[in-house]
């Protein structure tokens, strides 16, 4: 909660302080984050495994941020509807439903951004 004597370096450390509180519970509560997680240490050693360039890793970074970030959003719409109406409702399910659609937007981005990164490298290795 933001306290108005707070001066303009102890709010930010504050808000660095709930940023990673909030990034913390994310990677140790939520199984699809912990999963995606799990991906992303994978595809980090696959990277340095096949040597991707500089702009690959920009990539791969903004593919995986974005799903991650996505992730989030979707945690916080997920519990916020939650609190909100803890029955099953039908509204609540439809806006569910299209949070739970933007992270499969995300999904889809990054896969398709590792299949532009990857498949070249596995190509020249099978063929």
């Amino acid at each position: 909660m933001k306290n108005s004597t707070d001066g303009f370096l102890v709010g930010r450390l504050k808000s660095f302080r709930f940023a990673f509180k909030g990034a913390f519970l994310l990677l140790t509560t939520e199984h699809a984050v912990i999963s995606q997680v799990f991906l992303t240490l994978a595809f980090i050693i696959a990277g340095f495994l096949t040597g991707i360039t500089k702009t690959e890793w920009m990539f791969q970074v903004f593919a995986i941020g974005l799903l991650l970030s996505i992730e989030g959003l979707n945690t916080a719409v997920e519990k916020l509807c939650d609190f909100i109406h803890p029955d099953h409702h039908h509204k609540i399910g439809f806006i569910k439903d299209i949070a739970a659609g933007a992270v499969t937007f995300a999904a889809l981005t990054a896969m398709t951004i590792v299949i532009f990164i990857y498949f070249p490298y596995f190509y020249e290795k099978v063929f």
